[in-house]
């Protein structure tokens, strides 16, 4: 065995890189790395797991960590954010813009004649609290100046931010990202009321014939607010493998989405503020998704590849943050509960319930002012249901960014099971195992969670792994062969 003297490499990741190069199973290793397709931050296990056939008792397959070069077993992180690790986003990214577009045109168990169902593409945005800078145009597409009389660039760090910070009403601001998701329920439930007006029946009559499908995502604005682009479909009461009655149209679904948006609202009552309606702001955008092929920009392939675009968004788009910022010790509380009910002061965060002080963040004062204003309601008694803190990387919001009615189309769920099956399938034959049966063949495993990450020099490899592929997917993209 030679010893490797790497006292004159400077560099600690490239010293833990060469000492893995040189590790007598590096290819095992290398093959790990290989097969996360350049994950960020994978989960790192320890266990076993024995295949037994339970007719004969006989063991067909047998698997423990322990025989790994690292003593672990890796696996993907599964994070949907692409600032987080952009790997697995892009995979989510795909999965979205396939289940969008099952919804659309067909496939993944969703039948071909879903395309002449009615349906549109709806984006709701967030009320104004307050003037912001922007760039506003003629209509014409020109440029004009911004309220402040100067003409932004678009790529200026002021766009989004308060003209007037000291009026802006940031309390509301957070509180209309803390209840978007119930905003949008509730103009789901007012959607079905006004399509059963315009049809001239009870909402249990239209309940019978009718029935509203829809895929959404989140989208922060520059201004730090959500706003949620759908696609909202009209289908028979089966589902997509139905089709409405003929007459519900387009044109009855763009006028009752434009009806029911206005009506949707949440009151909210406080001692800080007195009383405030939340409500969605006045730009409401309703267009008419036209068929693959046709001559639109709104088609079906383009609808969905710009809802999985943002799927893998979050608040970072925003110049804001996409790790949670309360203390994991004390949970945001500042402080422990002793069994006899004394407070203890948290030493981790010195009392502050913040895991990083808001003073110390990059990012701009608009953004911590969004974030400070998260941890100041989030200590109101009214407020405590909303656990702001725990929510205040995101400005408040803490709903999903990407859902979907049950019968839009697929699952998230049912596309990774498939290609879990496929891989399962693909490990079997290369190791020449007989197909197994499900009636006789028992999998027992018992897994623990050991940490994230890799170790220096294996991030190394996994950044190459990355850069690879994309190169790869680039050049595909561009046509080569």
């Amino acid at each position: 065995m030679v010893t490797l003297d790497l006292r004159h490499v400077a560099s600690p990741a490239v010293r833990d890189l060469l000492h893995l190069v040189n590790h007598p199973d590096f290819d095992r290793a290398q093959q790990q790395i290989e097969r996360l397709g350049g994950c960020a931050e994978p989960v790192r296990l320890t266990g076993r797991t024995t295949t037994v056939d339970t007719t004969t008792g006989e063991v067909l397959r047998s698997y423990t960590s322990s025989a790994e070069p690292t003593g672990s077993l890796l696996t993907t992180c599964g994070n949907r954010r692409a600032s987080r690790c952009p790997a697995c986003s892009r995979l989510y990214a795909a999965d979205t813009y396939h289940l969008i577009r099952a919804g659309l045109s067909g496939g993944k168990t969703v039948p071909d004649t879903v395309r002449t169902h009615p349906r549109v593409f709806a984006t709701l945005t967030a009320p104004s609290f307050g003037p912001v800078h922007n760039c506003p145009t003629t209509p014409g597409g020109d440029i004009r100046p911004c309220r402040c009389h100067q003409l932004h660039d678009p790529t200026d760090a002021l766009l989004g931010t308060p003209l007037n910070p000291a009026t802006y009403d940031y309390a509301c601001a957070v509180l209309f990202n803390a209840h978007a998701g119930a905003l949008w329920a509730r103009f789901t439930i007012y959607l079905r009321r006004e399509l059963a007006a315009r049809l001239g029946m009870t909402q249990k009559a239209a309940r019978a014939v009718l029935r509203v499908s829809f895929a959404k995502v989140a989208e922060y604005q520059k201004r730090g607010l959500v706003h949620f682009h759908a696609v909202i479909r009209l289908d028979g009461p089966d589902g997509s493998t139905q089709p409405p009655p003929p007459y519900a149209t387009v044109a009855v679904l763009t006028d009752a989405i434009r009806a029911a948006a206005p009506r949707a609202l949440i009151a909210l009552v406080s001692d800080a503020f007195g009383e405030r309606e939340l409500t969605w702001g006045q730009q409401l955008d309703v267009r008419e998704i036209a068929a693959f092929g046709a001559d639109s920009e709104l088609t079906d392939q383009a609808v969905a590849a710009y809802v999985a675009k943002y799927a893998t968004k979050s608040s970072d788009a925003s110049g804001t943050l996409d790790r949670a910022l309360f203390c994991r010790s004390c949970q945001g509380r500042g402080a422990t509960v002793l069994p006899h009910g004394t407070p203890l002061p948290c030493t981790a965060c010195d009392g502050t319930g913040q895991a990083r002080p808001l003073p110390r963040l990059a990012v701009a004062r608009h953004v911590r002012q969004m974030i400070r204003t998260c941890w100041e309601l989030g200590r109101l008694p009214e407020f405590d249901h909303l656990k702001l803190w725990k929510w205040a990387h995101m400005l408040g919001f803490r709903g999903h960014f990407s859902t979907k009615s049950r019968s839009y189309s697929t699952t998230l769920g049912a596309l990774r099971d498939a290609r879990r099956a496929w891989r399962t399938e693909q490990a079997r034959a290369h190791a020449s195992l007989p197909e197994p049966d499900p009636t006789t063949t028992l999998v027992i495993g018992h897994w623990d969670y050991l940490g994230s990450g890799y170790s220096a020099g294996a991030a190394l490899l996994a950044a190459a792994v990355w850069h690879r592929t994309e190169l790869e997917r680039q050049f595909t993209a561009e046509g080569g062969c």
